[in-house]
């Protein structure tokens, strides 16, 4: 279901992208520039291309809830552990794999009894 949803997203998002740039620039971007050439101050009535437009973008943000609802209800079902406890999946808290050998003493600094390491000889 999740991957059904999120294709029609990326197809509705490839859709707006496609609509906005085929559009005609009216010049008004940002409220910045003339008044265009309607003398009395009104709106023009909008093109198609300007409906689809509000069409696309009102589909992707319902579409965009619909999948934040999902990927929610996918979340509660699982565990923010699940893919690092080993063992039978019982949540003990004692079988948590960490990525390498990062238990014990390997996390402090070096102490200043410590031995550095030598360097390569030299040939």
């Amino acid at each position: 279901m999740y991957t059904v949803v999120l294709t029609i997203h990326l197809i509705i998002i490839l859709a707006l992208i496609g609509v906005v740039l085929v559009q005609r620039s009216e010049g008004g971007g940002l409220g910045i520039g003339g008044g265009g050439g309607n003398p009395l101050g009104g709106r023009a009535k909008p093109n198609p291309l300007a409906t689809v437009t509000w069409v696309l973008a009102a589909a992707f943000i319902a579409n965009s809830v619909f999948l934040t609802i999902l990927s929610n209800q996918e979340a509660q079902s699982r565990g923010v552990l699940e893919g690092f406890v080993a063992g039978d999946g019982a949540d003990t808290g004692s079988d948590v794999v960490l990525p390498g050998d990062l238990t014990g003493d390997t996390l402090l600094p070096p102490s200043a009894t410590d031995v550095p390491l030598a360097p390569p000889p030299v040939e």
